[in-house]
């Protein structure tokens, strides 16, 4: 009996041992703004070149019709690490100012929290933009921002519910680019005392800034952060989750000097290459560590590319400039209900796990990582957890399906307009003719793509026939909008798009 205890003592270590073996590490890399013809792999025309991002396409699968669940980037972030819809919050349109407070519940369960509770290693490096509390040296809530450059918070306490306590061991990085403070974040504190106020066209809002900050030095300092984190997790034994959210190529649009010039597509183009570097020396880091072969990378962007305004020159102005179609031919940008607003480039690569070379047409959305991960470590996710998030495992190791992922998918603009895609058909539940985004299209493009002009309370269009959304079928299939119609608002009201007790809206 004793040699029996003891055999199934040590088969039961060999089996922990082979379960944690089998656990990959995770590499999670978000762009943000990056459009769907930016990278080379995807638009064969594109002027900008990605050798890093078209071999990791290459060493894995490309996915042609993923898709940000929002077209702006907080709601889209929400929805990665909860797998639940942003509009489900108090969020409704657009994305949180500077100073805002946290948009995660801190009960709520995140992809941090549930790969923490099975050993993992975790970490955030890059761009928050989820909110976090600021200690005020007055009480009052802080300021610094729109009209002031000055702030009343006090840099000297730490900052509370950030990133490390939404599942995250470690964070580095900043909150927006171009919102105060003007520094990098470490952890709960800032990594040096915000003390001189900063304004002028690159900062876009004024704030406090610590000495001999850069924009420039930005993701670098986050490339290089996030590769020694890397060499770090890669000498313990257990595996880790890592959160690379960059800051590129979103403005302000700064390639370091060695970038600049490199493109057919101006600064942006410029910024685009240099982002490709970065994600290159994340990938030659697991490589150089001996860890690629046991790590999952995904990489993917927030949502379209951002239009003249902020960037210039914009997406639109691209096209005529240099010829470079940054949403190749999807209507909209980024902020918009249509596909070019939310259709984003997604490549997967799992070595002996993910078939090299392969691409998929499956619909997917961001905020199916927190079901894929739940899928990976074999845990079932609670009813009130993820409700909108389902498990693309089964696309990414090649398995035969029975029909799409997901019953359905919703898109949100940026002033809170909703769309809804089932199979081919998408539903925009705006008027035609609308802006649903918050910029309109440029004339001369509406009148080269030939765009329906007719007014209706809705638009509606089949992507296969369609996909850059030219014709809309509104008034000839009713049937088929109200259908969708109905499925929208059953999302709406019971507060999951998935199986499970329905939820408060």
């Amino acid at each position: 009996m004793k040699q029996l205890a003891c055999l199934l003592i040590c088969l039961a270590g060999c089996a922990r041992t082979l379960f944690a073996v089998d656990q990959p590490n995770i590499v999670f890399i978000l762009a943000d703004d990056l459009g769907y013809g930016d990278l080379g792999c995807y638009n064969p025309q594109s002027k900008i070149p990605t050798p890093r991002l078209d071999r990791l396409a290459a060493e894995g699968m490309r996915f042609t019709d993923a898709h940000s669940p929002s077209s702006v980037c907080t709601p889209t972030r929400y929805a990665l690490l909860t797998g639940r819809y942003a509009w489900r919050t108090r969020l409704q349109r657009n994305v949180l100012g500077p100073w805002d407070k946290p948009l995660i519940d801190p009960d709520r369960l995140t992809v941090g929290k549930l790969l923490q509770q099975h050993g993992y290693g975790t970490a955030c490096i890059g761009k928050w933009h989820l909110g976090q509390n600021y200690a005020t040296t007055d009480g009052k809530p802080p300021i610094g921002g729109v009209r002031n450059a000055i702030s009343n918070v006090d840099f000297s306490k730490p900052i509370s519910d950030g990133p490390i306590t939404r599942g995250f061991d470690h964070y580095f990085g900043t909150i927006v680019p171009n919102y105060p403070p003007y520094c990098f974040i470490e952890n709960d504190r800032t990594v040096g005392i915000p003390s001189l106020p900063m304004a002028g066209a690159n900062f876009n809002i004024p704030g406090p800034m610590v000495p001999d900050w850069k924009l420039e030095d930005i993701l670098p300092g986050l490339t290089r952060h996030a590769t020694e984190w890397i060499e770090d997790a890669a000498k313990n034994k257990r595996p880790f989750f890592l959160y690379f959210s960059l800051t590129s190529p979103h403005y302000p649009v700064v390639p370091s000097p060695e970038f600049a010039g490199s493109t057919k597509a101006g600064a942006y183009g410029d910024f685009v290459y240099q982002t490709d570097w970065s994600i290159g020396q994340v990938l030659d880091a697991l490589e150089g560590t001996g860890i690629a072969e046991n790590t999952l990378v995904i990489f993917t962007s927030d949502n379209g590319p951002e239009i003249t305004g902020e960037v210039n020159p914009g997406a639109y102005d691209r096209v005529q400039q240099s010829g470079h179609h940054s949403a190749c031919e999807l209507r909209g940008a980024k902020r918009d209900a249509w596909e070019g607003g939310h259709r984003v480039p997604f490549i997967a690569r799992w070595p002996r796990k993910i078939r090299a070379g392969t691409s998929s047409d499956e619909v997917i959305c961001h905020v199916d990582f927190p079901a894929t991960v739940a899928a990976i470590l074999g845990e079932k996710l609670p009813d009130d957890a993820a409700e909108d998030s389902v498990s693309i495992l089964p696309v990414l190791l090649g398995q035969e399906l029975q029909g799409p992922v997901r019953e359905a998918t919703v898109h949100h603009s940026a002033r809170g307009k909703f769309a809804i895609r089932q199979g081919d058909w998408v539903f925009i539940d705006a008027p035609s003719g609308d802006d649903n985004g918050v910029h309109g299209e440029p004339q001369w493009l509406k009148d080269e793509r030939g765009y329906t002009q007719h007014s209706h309370p809705g638009e509606l269009f089949n992507l296969r026939e369609d996909p850059a959304q030219r014709h809309n079928r509104y008034a000839e299939m009713p049937e088929l909008v109200s259908e969708l119609k109905s499925l929208l608002k059953k999302y709406q009201q019971e507060g999951r798009s998935t199986p499970g007790a329905p939820e408060t809206p």
